[in-house]
């Protein structure tokens, strides 16, 4: 006789019970990602400043960050970009090389995550290869810039691991402001504001 899948189900604070082994787009709710996302530290929380910088924060930079670098990088595109750490609202933020230890199940876990995030948002489950280089870029990006500014890297260990980035930090609109670890509430907030912006208030 087959074994029987156990089921992984976490209960969301918006009363929807997901079940994190095959997530259905209709168990996803904006505000529990916002939520998730802003509650999640960055870096394993090793960054200097009074609050930890959230995977909520890093989320909005990254979509920043494309925008700036791409003219054409269109509504779903920033959606994209926006959503493109969502599944560690309930998976949590793991470091890469410990991702590349745990192996491919993980990572088959964290994109079938995604892909129903993305179809509860009226997005196609994958996005185009163009639009993954142009967010793989940004968040590359994303990171050089908190290793250096947050987490105590030399720049030239920051940019041998991540790579030199094509946007200096004074060509970013309001750097300053993305770049300094945002209260939880207000990490929730403006990713709630720039998913609004993008999509609309009826996508959520």
């Amino acid at each position: 006789m087959a074994k029987t899948q156990p089921r992984a189900w976490q209960r969301m604070l918006s009363g929807r019970r997901l079940d994190l082994l095959d997530p259905s787009p209709l168990d996803i709710e904006l505000s529990d990602i916002a939520h998730g996302l802003a509650r999640v530290a960055r870096w394993n929380g090793q960054t200097n400043g009074d609050y930890a910088f959230s995977v909520a924060q890093h989320s909005v930079l990254v979509m920043q960050l494309a925008a700036a670098a791409n003219p054409k990088f269109d509504g779903s595109a920033r959606l994209y970009a926006l959503l493109h750490d969502a599944p560690e609202y309930v998976m949590g933020d793991i470091i890469s090389p410990l991702k590349a230890a745990m192996g491919g199940e993980y990572k088959q876990l964290e994109n079938r995550l995604l892909g129903a995030i993305h179809v509860r948002f009226s997005l196609p489950a994958n996005p185009t290869a163009q639009v993954v280089k142009q967010i793989k870029k940004a968040d590359q990006q994303a990171a050089y810039f908190e290793a250096v500014n947050l987490a105590g890297f030399e720049p030239a260990e920051a940019r041998k691991l991540f790579g030199e980035p094509s946007l200096a930090s004074f060509d970013m609109p309001d750097f300053e402001n993305l770049i300094r670890p945002w209260p939880i509430h207000v990490a929730h907030e403006e990713f709630m504001s720039h998913f609004s912006k993008i999509s609309g208030p009826a996508a959520r």
